[in-house]
């Protein structure tokens, strides 16, 4: 066979293989997998340690006198400083913790005189809350909260000149059911760390002065109106979307 016959022959097989390459539903190397973003799970959640510190006005809606001797006209609480800590843990958007705060009161009622009734109203209340996160904006979170639990509620160094009980400096101790009503934002500083400005409205119920021989007296539905300044501390990384 002569050398141009040969590469007749190769030409004729070589010819029926490149058109069947291009003929639809024959076998082709596969496409290249697509470039596919990472979608990263919530997380189980993470534990936190929290501090708070606020301003309070206080609030008393009436005071009753022991049966018989007059009740005082005009009552407050006055204004002061509330703190507290807790722990808690935080889900996606949810977040549950129990906390300890102290807040100290000084009531001020008028029978006769102005503030001729005098008293001081300790609060130290544990209350397990929980939060709603609402979003996040620019590291800001707004949040709406609510709170129950008990509080420890002691009056000391009542006095009074026309309503029981006469001796001065008696002291009484009291646990009543407490709740609270809270909301406000959060700012995300670093992964770890959030700073936190809330409003809170906490209600102690009503709180029974020391008595002697002729009664006590109530404080009907004591609570405080709080503006509060907190940090929350993560011990793990939130996730990150």
């Amino acid at each position: 066979m002569s050398r141009w016959g040969l590469l007749a022959i190769l030409g004729a097989l070589a010819s029926p293989a490149a058109f069947a390459a291009d003929m639809p539903g024959t076998l082709a190397p596969p496409p290249a997998p697509p470039l596919l973003t990472p979608v990263l799970s919530p997380g189980p959640g993470a534990w936190y340690v929290r501090g708070d510190v606020g301003y309070f006005w206080g609030r008393v809606d009436a005071a009753r006198s022991a049966p018989g001797f007059p009740d005082p006209a005009v009552n407050d609480l006055g204004k002061g400083i509330t703190g507290g800590a807790g722990v808690g843990y935080k889900a996606t958007w949810a977040r549950t913790d129990v906390t300890v705060d102290y807040t100290g009161m000084n009531y001020k009622g008028t029978i006769a005189t102005p503030s001729d009734t005098t008293a001081k109203v300790s609060a130290i209340t544990a209350l397990f809350n929980g939060y709603l996160d609402l979003g996040t904006w620019y590291g800001l979170t707004p949040y709406i909260g609510a709170g129950a639990g008990v509080s420890r509620l002691a009056t000391t160094d009542y006095t009074s000149t026309l309503a029981p009980p006469f001796t001065p400096g008696l002291s009484n101790t009291q646990w009543r059911f407490a709740w609270a009503l809270m909301g406000g934002f959060a700012y995300t500083v670093t992964p770890n760390l959030a700073v936190d400005l809330g409003y809170r409205y906490m209600d102690f119920g009503d709180v029974d002065t020391a008595s002697d021989a002729a009664g006590a007296m109530t404080l009907k539905n004591l609570a405080a109106h709080e503006v509060r300044v907190g940090v929350r501390w993560s011990f793990d990384d939130p996730p990150h979307r």
